[in-house]
């Protein structure tokens, strides 16, 4: 059986990788836009039961990693993490609408500190791993990582004498 190839194979490559391209240019477009949602309601729910500021500590190695802790602080005083309720904004590869799930603050945190480390670490509970905070700062509105990646390292040394 024969095919009729209609564009050489360099012109189908070309066609799917710009179609790969705006496809992840379109997704990279609603993250962002879900992470703005996504600030915009946690702050607000966090501003609103008086938490200045959410701490996650997380911690992976040997192809697993997890969230250790999360405090909630009122300044520098240590408070309960509230019952409320928040809705994120999720975002699926190949879905072109933000999907929404409504999860306490406390896994809404979580799954942000996740989607976060998939996001700019990739890969961050693998082999030595990697360990670190995030600082959710309701009066800043910023989230910051402090990110720390273990790594094996090997000197090779030879002499002839």
């Amino acid at each position: 059986m024969t095919h009729d190839i209609a564009a050489s194979p360099e012109a189908s490559l070309a066609a799917v990788m710009a179609q790969f391209d705006a496809s992840q240019l379109a997704h990279q477009t609603l993250n962002t836009t879900a992470m703005a949602q996504n600030k915009e309601a946690l702050f607000a729910a966090m501003r609103a039961a008086g938490i200045t500021e959410i701490i996650v500590t997380f911690d992976g190695a040997g192809d697993s990693g997890q969230v250790e802790d999360i405090d909630a602080r009122c300044g520098d005083t240590a408070v309960p993490m509230p019952d409320t309720e928040i809705t994120l904004a999720q975002v699926s590869w190949g879905v072109t609408e933000i999907a929404t799930n409504t999860m306490s603050l406390s896994e809404a945190v979580e799954s942000l500190a996740y989607d976060l480390l998939s996001d700019s670490h990739g890969g961050w509970e693998n082999c030595d791993g990697a360990f670190g905070e995030f600082h959710f700062d309701a009066e800043a509105a910023t989230i910051l990582l402090d990110y720390n990646e273990r790594f094996t390292s090997s000197e090779q040394f030879n002499h002839s004498f």
